[in-house]
């Protein structure tokens, strides 16, 4: 599989998930087209959207419910999209969903492997590659990036990172959509920066490329951890997103820490 395949990939799952064409992400123009469910998107969105802004660099795509299409579409049109994606812009269209009962949630951006700088890489520790029926144990809160309890189903293989036979590093891939794997990593505290949480990223990566797969990583711009391990492990940006909830919804999620 090469970048070009990978990328094309990509955009054709965005493009389910959108409502929209694979060729939208690279026009010049942005694109609002209406949301809509599809049994294809990535198992963990909640469809129709509210509002969600994808943009791969070129433009923007934003998928909305159609009561909100005047705030958006003056939104997108107004903004250059690296500024779209930021404050202070981003306050523009938060204010003017928070009048409708919506607020901006989440913001993330998405990595994509370099197959021609992804490879192998190692630790001080023996991996051993996992599966389903290995993960029965392990929904607790040390793996809580790697495997998801509330989707146990689509966690489908993993890596991990054993010290004489204790478990210290895992990375777990879930089967979010029908042609993409998305790659959640966790390291005791005690082990890392000794180069596990890359060892296991890069292990999975190219154990899910092994079954024709297209593996994906995703962290809050926040997260500078993160998205180093991105990196290290030899992945690189490919796509940012920014997705509108309900006011309950996002008052929910704060509630969380």
């Amino acid at each position: 599989m090469t970048n070009k395949d990978i990328l094309r990939i990509a955009m054709e799952q965005s493009a389910i998930d959108s409502n929209c064409e694979p060729a939208d992400f690279i026009s010049k123009e942005n694109k609002l087209v209406y949301s809509q469910e599809n049994p294809n998107a990535r198992r963990y969105l909640k469809l129709p959207f509210v509002c969600d802004l994808v943009s791969y660099g070129n433009n923007i795509v934003a998928s909305v419910q159609k009561e909100y299409e005047d705030i958006v579409r003056h939104y997108i049109n107004t903004y250059s999209v690296e500024h779209s994606f930021e404050t202070p812009n981003m306050h523009i269209l938060n204010d003017a969903m928070q009048e409708r009962g919506m607020r901006v949630c989440f913001m993330a951006e998405y990595f994509l492997p370099d197959v021609s700088i992804l490879k192998e890489r190692t630790c001080a520790y023996e991996l051993r590659v996992l599966t389903q029926e290995d993960f029965a144990d392990l929904y607790v809160d040390a793996w809580s990036n790697a495997l998801c309890e509330d989707r146990k189903h689509l966690d489908v293989l993993g890596v991990g990172a054993y010290n004489q036979g204790k478990l210290i590093g895992l990375a777990g891939c879930s089967a979010d959509c029908d042609t993409m794997w998305q790659i959640g990593v966790d390291v005791l505290p005690e082990y890392r920066r000794q180069g596990i949480a890359s060892a296991l990223t890069s292990r999975l990566a190219i154990e899910i490329l092994k079954q024709e797969k297209v593996p994906f990583y995703c962290c809050a711009w926040s997260n500078v951890k993160s998205a180093r391990n991105a990196i290290k492990s030899g992945f690189r940006p490919a796509w940012v997103e920014m997705t509108v909830k309900s006011r309950e919804f996002t008052d929910g999620m704060n509630k969380r820490e």
